[in-house]
């Protein structure tokens, strides 16, 4: 059954249209790239699946069910997580308390005054998990904010995961990041989609991790659909070539 169906997704803002009557079906376990130039609509694309932006028309389907009017916390609930361009930490806590936070928001614990001691090590527990399955173990008591910009990444990654969601989507997730940081990214969000079996959507500019990564690519120009296809038919694809990897190669 597919998890994550688009279906004629359109935004207007005034006359301008940036997005465009754009579809997407995504099946459970895929990794799927959204790539194309700059103001594609790829950032408002993502923002109306996640519910930050409203749609002018069309209909978002998660798990069979018509998400379309949710609200964002609705959604996540729902098992859609997501991150951002702009890295969004609490870079005055350590990776452990960051993920503390996050964990205890899944659990439906943030207005709680005390854990029971049961609780406060199911708690401990799962955010030792998720440092392991991000890499983070050796740096859970550092101050986030003191941390290379790739290691702040992987804590927020880490953090989506803690809601335990069925659909995850990055937005530039390798974005201002040196050739090291890049390839310790692309590994972590491999292990996440092969050990984990987690349904992953990114927004992606680094053609090497795109075509490293994804299952299936989707490309926008203008607000539209440009193509859509495996790594290699995108890579094959002439008009592609022109509107965007031409350029990219440049």
């Amino acid at each position: 059954m597919t998890l994550l169906r688009v279906e004629n997704l359109s935004k207007h803002f005034g006359n301008l249209i940036a997005v465009d009557g754009v579809s997407m079906t995504v099946e459970p376990g895929e990794l799927r790239a959204v790539i194309g130039p700059n103001g594609a609509g790829k950032t408002t694309f993502f923002n109306m699946i996640s519910g930050f932006l409203t749609q002018t028309s069309g209909k978002i389907v998660f798990d069979n069910k018509d998400i379309s009017n949710l609200l964002p916390a609705r959604r996540v609930w729902r098992g859609i997580a997501r991150t951002f361009q702009i890295t969004e930490v609490f870079p005055e806590l350590s990776v452990r308390e960051n993920l503390r936070v996050a964990v205890e928001v899944a659990a439906g614990l943030r207005l709680s005054p005390w854990l029971s001691a049961a609780r406060d090590r199911g708690i401990r527990a799962r955010i030792d998990e998720l440092l392991g399955m991000g890499g983070l173990a050796a740096k859970a008591d550092r101050l986030v904010g003191e941390m290379s910009h790739g290691d702040q990444r992987a804590c927020e990654i880490m953090m989506a995961l803690a809601l335990k969601p069925r659909l995850l989507l990055l937005d530039e997730p390798t974005a201002g990041m040196g050739d090291q940081e890049t390839y310790d990214i692309t590994q972590l969000i491999r292990r996440l989609h092969r050990d984990e079996k987690l349904t992953i959507v990114l927004i992606e500019h680094d053609m090497r991790v795109v075509f490293h990564l994804a299952d299936r690519i989707l490309v926008l120009a203008e607000g539209k659909m440009l193509a859509e296809g495996t790594p290699k038919e995108i890579a094959a694809n002439e008009a592609v070539q022109a509107a965007y990897l031409g350029k990219v190669a440049a």
